[in-house]
């Protein structure tokens, strides 16, 4: 009783802070900018957040963080609109409500759609934060459990977590982790303050900026993929009806909704795995608890409900690691950390023990900018749907603009220019190529937290196992090598399927009695009894029998 005492006195000095009109100015300016933004396919939360970044270190660190937040939050309410009307998610993690949404707009049931996404989001988010409230009690006490060992160990399972999540890459996500690590390393030693990889380069001595490397990859990738496709013409449904039904359609499914959002807090607050996981997860769950599954896919309300709450769960549960341990998931959590160092707030056991009044503020933040966004989409749809009409070339323009306008404002130096130009066609090509680049932000960001973190521990250990002679430090250790065990599971049975599949392929018999065999076996088949049917159907029509 006493944690919950004085955590509502927490929340309210919290209020304080969140009453300030620049406070009040970034709720509502991160809110519906990221409707906006997750409305106009192509864009997404991760270019906006880049293109923005620079201009957040100037503010008040909860003023940016807000403006953040808000955008990363309700671009995914936002990007169910051109997902449902259209078939075009206006994000990426709204491809799996395209399955159900769309073709409740085919039956003419679009608005029924819209309201049951926005009260799926809004049960979502609102589930997250009440979650995340209740634990930073809990993580207040536990934080200060954590040293350098622990903190190191945690950021390397972050890594390998991400690594393995990438099931079909995972080598490439393994190269792309330690080419981030690698681009961390340029510059000048934290310590010793000796050249790294700078090859006797003055303007690698500075080291290579991480926002610059972001604005390159995501911002001027993203770019360059605009202006190299074409315009897509597009036609809008009308909307009939209440947007408030949906409320009451989500309260007659409260099982699939609460665990739907169950799914997306516990996957959002696991490094590298994010909202497609929960999606498929939660999906898949309410697909095969449903009492009619074939509706899946076809204009199914729970199957919409499923996808939409997982998703908007997570992003609350991503400030778990984040503030707890200062490490991020997911490379939008990553671009927000770099908030924290600029404004010289470090993440991590200190910030729960020495500065509680700004964790609390976030999260008040985040239920009231979830509620100001249902109140914005409810009024303003109608409106906000002639967004996705906006041309993909004048996008990738104005998006090339102003990330360069957000490069050079950073160091007034053209070379940031130039290096995020670089990073901006790798990213475009590995785009091209269907290629992780999150993995180098992470690695970026991680192996500066594992490398300090990783001098500090070693003062203080003589042998390997004294990295490990603490709970939490072999808890964790013990989380690495099952990941590294499961992951390593998986590819010998993904190897042992493609080699039975190749065997089966080169010894298929060509003998007659084999192919006789196969004929009579897809004859009996479904497919073989209609055709038999066509068959004797058109032999009667030549003989006149018919």
């Amino acid at each position: 009783m006493d944690l919950i005492y004085d955590f509502l006195a927490q929340v309210q000095a919290s209020s304080s802070v969140l009453a300030r009109w620049d406070v009040v100015l970034a709720l509502l300016v991160g809110s519906v900018g990221g409707v906006l933004i997750g409305a106009i396919p192509g864009v997404g939360p991760a270019v906006a957040i880049a293109i923005l970044l620079p201009a957040t270190f100037s503010m008040d660190p909860i003023v940016g963080l807000t403006v953040l937040l808000g955008i990363y939050g309700s671009s995914m309410y936002g990007g169910s609109i051109p997902a449902i009307l259209i078939n075009t998610p206006g994000t990426a993690v709204n491809a799996l409500t395209t399955y159900d949404g769309y073709p409740m707009t085919t039956r003419g049931e679009a608005r029924r759609a819209l309201s049951l996404a926005y009260s799926s989001s809004f049960f979502g988010g609102i589930f997250s934060v009440v979650c995340l409230i209740f634990f930073a009690p809990i993580l207040a006490k536990i934080a200060p459990m954590f040293g350098s060992r622990e903190i190191f160990l945690a950021a390397l399972l972050g890594i390998i977590l991400v690594v393995t999540a990438h099931r079909k890459h995972t080598l490439i996500a393994a190269a792309m982790a330690c080419f981030g690590i690698w681009l961390n390393t340029i510059g000048l030693h934290p310590a010793s303050y000796s050249k790294r990889y700078t090859f006797d380069q003055s303007w690698l001595s500075g080291g290579v900026n991480l926002i610059v490397v972001v604005l390159g990859l995501f911002a001027l990738s993203q770019a360059f993929t605009l202006l190299h496709g074409d315009d897509e013409k597009v036609r809008l449904t009308k909307l009939k009806g209440s947007f408030f039904q949906g409320f009451r359609e989500l309260a007659r499914h409260p099982r699939i909704a609460g665990i739907s959002a169950t799914f997306g807090v516990v996957m959002g607050m696991i490094p590298g795995v994010g909202e497609f996981t929960a999606q498929f997860m939660s999906y898949t769950y309410a697909q095969k608890s449903s009492k009619r599954p074939e509706d899946f896919g076809h204009g199914s309300s729970e199957g919409l409900i499923a996808a939409e709450t997982a998703n908007n769960a997570v992003p609350g549960a991503a400030m778990v690691p984040l503030l707890a341990l200062g490490i991020p998931g997911e490379a939008l959590t990553a671009m927000m950390l770099s908030v924290f160092y600029v404004h010289n707030v470090i993440p991590g056991p200190q910030l729960f023990q020495n500065d509680m009044d700004f964790v609390v503020a976030l999260y008040l933040a985040l239920l009231i900018l979830n509620v100001l966004v249902v109140a914005f989409l409810l009024v303003a749809t109608n409106q906000l749907i002639k967004v996705v009409k906006i041309p993909n070339r004048f996008l990738g323009v104005c998006i090339l603009i102003l990330s360069f306008v957000g490069v050079y404002s950073l160091r007034n130096s053209l070379t940031d220019c130039i290096i995020a130009a670089g990073f901006g066609i790798f990213g475009f090509i590995m785009k091209r190529m269907q290629l992780p680049v999150v993995p180098i932000v992470l690695g970026m960001v991680l192996g500066g937290i594992m490398e300090v973190k990783l001098r500090s521990a070693m003062a203080r250990v003589k042998t390997p196992l004294d990295f490990i002679d603490r709970p939490i430090a072999a808890i964790l250790f013990g989380m690495i090598v099952l990941v590294l065990l499961l992951h390593f599971r998986r590819v010998w049975l993904d190897y042992k399927e493609r080699k039975t599949d190749e065997w089966q392929t080169s010894h298929a018999s060509t003998s007659f009695p084999a192919i006789l065999s196969r004929r009579r076996n897809y004859i009996l088949t479904e497919r073989g009894k209609t055709l038999r049917a066509k068959r004797k159907t058109f032999s009667r029509r030549l003989t006149g029998k018919d």
